[in-house]
């Protein structure tokens, strides 16, 4: 590091990457003295840079808050955390717009090296997922933002909501938590114009307007579980509960918690329940490596049987009986 355009340049990256550095430790970092690296600000200062300076002791560097960099310094590893969080928000469509994701893409790859590029190109083109892409509406980026920063500092907000029945209303909310789940944004808090608590899908949401007053959330409120649970107890046909005799932490790491709620008992674990088709659920619960005790329905007993007689009928087949 041995021209000093070169350490300029270094020392304008340690200052986007840190919010505070003394002068001593710019010093070690870039290999100088600290009369140097005053030197060094100086130059970045009359490039239009706003490097401000602490004095005392404990003084540092620092680049002036809400400074926007036009000259955004990246390392190649920081470039590629980006591309691929930018990849996996727009599979699992977490994105908050797709033009912003792709933009965001086409600018950062225009301006890496050409070996870089080549080697994120290849990524694009060959990463996979396990998960399958998620299609869905995705939320107006001012709306998602405005319930985050409502949710974080306790504001109530005035929103206008429609419906999956295109049903139009003004209500205020206490946004307890934001939460993405399957490829959909929600907001979970209490309802001012009902009087309860709700969830609402935030893609359906148009517009966000900060109110005076403030709200407490209620301890130990946990808008996942929250959210999952109300998902599960959405109008499906059938109301299953099923004792799964196994450790509570296992069995829901192998249950989607979007269609159950789990409860710890003496005698195992109480599972909850809906489901359109009983067929379905006898598959899931077979897959189980614990043993299970059905408390309702009983017509799930009976969607057990015919799984088993169809395994069973499998398991005796032989290849010679295969019709030719």
């Amino acid at each position: 590091m041995s021209h000093p355009l070169i350490r300029v340049l270094t020392l304008l990256e340690l200052l986007q990457s840190n919010a505070r550095l003394t002068g001593a430790e710019l010093a070690d970092r870039l290999d100088t003295d600290v009369r140097t690296v005053r030197r060094y600000t100086a130059h970045l200062r009359e490039l239009g840079i706003p490097v401000e300076a602490e004095r005392g002791r404990y003084g540092g560097y620092r680049l002036a808050r809400g400074y926007r960099m036009p000259p955004l310094v990246l390392t190649n590893d920081e470039a590629l955390a980006v591309v691929l969080g930018l990849l996996a928000a727009d599979r699992l469509g977490m994105g908050a717009a797709a033009p912003a994701t792709a933009g965001a893409l086409a600018k950062i790859e225009r301006v890496l090296p050409h070996a870089l590029r080549e080697s994120l190109a290849a990524m694009r083109g060959t990463l996979s997922f396990t998960a399958n892409a998620v299609i869905g509406q995705a939320p107006g980026t001012g709306v998602l933002l405005a319930l985050a920063q409502a949710s974080r500092i306790r504001t109530t907000v005035g929103i206008s909501h429609q419906s999956w029945r295109q049903e139009h209303t003004e209500r205020d909310i206490d946004p307890y938590g934001v939460v993405f789940h399957t490829g959909r944004w929600y907001v979970v808090g209490h309802d001012h114009l009902r009087a309860s608590l709700r969830t609402f899908r935030i893609d359906r949401i148009t517009s966000v307007t900060p109110r005076a007053d403030r709200f407490t959330t209620p301890d130990g409120f946990d808008p996942v579980a929250h959210l999952t649970s109300t998902l599960a107890q959405g109008p499906y046909r059938w109301r299953v509960e099923v004792t799964i005799h196994g450790p509570l932490d296992e069995i829901a790491r192998r249950l989607p918690r979007s269609a159950v709620t789990l409860t710890a008992q003496p005698t195992g674990v109480l599972m909850h329940a809906r489901a359109e088709r009983l067929d379905g659920m006898a598959h899931m619960l077979a897959s189980l490596e614990w043993p299970f005790t059905i408390h309702h329905p009983d017509e799930l007993r009976q969607a057990l049987k015919n799984l088993a007689d169809r395994l069973t009928a499998a398991a005796q087949r032989r290849p010679e009986e295969l019709p030719q």
